[in-house]
């Protein structure tokens, strides 16, 4: 499955899951981290696990297996790593936190809606 067909399988499921502010970042041209970085947020822990779970459970269902999965719920950040790309669910107050829009700002950002 290429890359860009995965992200519009995780901007999906996020958008499912009411997921606020989705944000996909193509980094190919910028980094050898990946091809895309996508960042939401959520409004509390409950709908954060239901995020990932839904991410989790359609990309498994796809044949796309996941690399590294990393914080939980609870800490307002989970990593979501499938190789080419990472996902990152904040709360909202860890994603102004973090400001991983404007560190990555250099790479090129996609409308989900174009996907």
């Amino acid at each position: 499955m290429e890359s860009k067909d995965t992200v519009k399988l995780i901007v999906d499921a996020l958008l499912e899951k009411k997921a606020h502010d989705v944000k996909v970042i193509d980094i190919q041209n910028i980094t050898t981290l990946g091809d895309y970085f996508v960042i939401c947020d959520g409004s509390n822990p409950n709908q954060l696990d239901a995020m990932c779970d839904e991410i989790e459970e359609r990309l498994y269902k796809a044949g796309v297996t996941i690399k590294h999965r990393e914080g939980h719920a609870n800490t307002g950040w989970i990593l979501l790593d499938y190789y080419a790309i990472i996902v990152h669910i904040f709360s909202e107050e860890a994603r102004a936190f973090y400001g991983l829009e404007n560190i990555w700002r250099d790479g090129t950002f996609v409308n989900p809606a174009d996907l």
